[in-house]
């Protein structure tokens, strides 16, 4: 059984834009890209209705191209523990009112059983310094809380495996 992978839309967003001038971001859309081409095959991607409405967002020659990458990739719902528990996170201070889709991300993985939450948003959901207080809160609702992390740290992952 492969691992299970939710796709935050930021890895969908760095996929299929086209090369940033900043050296930062444009490594890492090239590590979005080495991992889809070299290291999707090796998990069970799954995405929500956040990451479609999400990319469908914006430009609309952008959003074809995202929506084209998450074709055929499965929908998770959005439960009512899903619900609770993004509430949760925001109520109990670990993310601001503003991250209110960040937390449903990390809810509805969490409320899923992914094993795993990708993406390159590194302030309100790759940030380490919450994840223990969210850790607790997920367990409160009865749900695990996925290793969050981004690209570089899943690639690095399988191959230590």
């Amino acid at each position: 059984m492969k691992p299970k992978v939710y796709l935050e839309t930021t890895i969908v967003s760095y996929l299929t834009a086209w090369r940033s001038p900043q050296l930062i971001m444009a490594a890492q859309q090239e590590a979005t890209r080495s991992w889809w081409d070299e290291e999707r095959l090796y998990f069970d991607l799954f995405i929500s209705e956040i990451v479609i409405q999400e990319a469908t967002a914006g430009d609309a020659e952008a959003a074809k191209r995202r929506l084209d990458a998450l074709d055929g990739i499965p929908e998770l719902q959005i439960v009512d523990t899903a619900r609770e528990l993004a509430r949760s996170f925001i109520t109990k201070r670990q993310l601001p009112a503003k991250a209110h889709l960040d937390a449903l991300h990390i809810a509805v993985a969490a409320a899923n059983g992914m094993d795993y939450l990708l993406t390159w948003n590194c302030r309100h959901i790759a940030n380490a310094t919450l994840q223990h207080a969210m850790r607790n809160i997920s367990e409160e609702f009865g749900c695990a809380l996925p290793v969050i992390c981004t690209p570089f740290e899943l690639i690095e992952e399988r191959k230590n495996d």
